[in-house]
């Protein structure tokens, strides 16, 4: 088997190194001391974190999306393939180096998605994007750390308190979703969406699409009005292809 070359490293906040690696000629991984946090050949929850909250929330003009973490590009390449032109996604990225290795050593794997008119990136917090005013998204997506339970930054767990679901709730528009990856469950979690007034459902899914892999875990949760009382998901009927 070929070696791993690192191509690069970085700082995050709080301390650790990001070091992104390849294997070969095209595969890549992006790693925080032991642990592996993405690969280039794992990308199936990364996209159904999109095809998911769009299927959910069905289509609608002028939709906007926030997603929070770049990662590979794998959750806004899906969103593009599945968004009409009309529709705008703000990618919020915390890590300056991340948005460099998207348009350097990663740039194959990006084709380009950064280019297209109806992606704005930024440099920052996701927290500070979500915080910026009531109403502002269709549909928030977060990918960020390893999920509520993180490796990285302490400061993510923001996003994940009764505060932070609190400001995810008021920042989506009615009939919105907020969408949150995981490396594996935590119902800790679940119990919190479901304090915080929203409507849950929770999907497995497989790092390889179609093809096995560790499973991951994407929660779908929907603002319910003030105490509502919450309840779990209609099923949804699956899209012809």
């Amino acid at each position: 088997m070929k070696p791993w070359t690192q191509l690069d490293a970085a700082a995050i906040p709080g301390g650790g190194t990001l070091k992104l690696m390849r294997r070969g000629e095209d595969e890549f991984s992006i790693t925080l001391g032991h642990n592996e946090l993405m690969n280039s050949r794992l990308k199936g929850s990364e996209e159904a974190l999109a095809s998911l909250a769009i299927d959910r929330i069905g289509p609608r003009p002028g939709l906007r999306m926030l997603i929070g973490g770049l990662g590979m590009g794998f959750t806004l390449r899906a969103a593009l393939a599945a968004l009409p032109a009309d529709a705008e996604i703000v990618v919020a990225e915390l890590i300056p180096a991340v948005i460099a290795w998207a348009r350097g050593p990663l740039a194959s794997i990006f084709a380009g998605c950064l280019d297209d008119p109806r992606v704005t990136l930024r440099e920052a917090d996701v927290v500070a994007a979500i915080r910026e005013g009531p109403s502002r998204y269709d549909a928030i997506l977060l990918d960020v750390d390893n999920g509520p339970d993180g490796l990285m930054v302490e400061s993510n767990d923001r996003l994940y308190d009764h505060s932070g679901l609190g400001a995810a709730k008021a920042a989506l528009r009615s009939g919105g979703v907020l969408a949150v990856w995981s490396a594996g469950p935590d119902r800790s979690f679940t119990q919190r969406l479901r304090q915080a007034s929203f409507a849950v459902e929770e999907k497995t899914v497989r790092a390889r699409a179609g093809a096995g892999g560790a499973k991951h875990m994407i929660w779908l949760a929907a603002p319910q009005a003030n105490g509502a009382a919450t309840r779990p998901f209609q099923p949804v009927p699956r899209r012809r292809r």
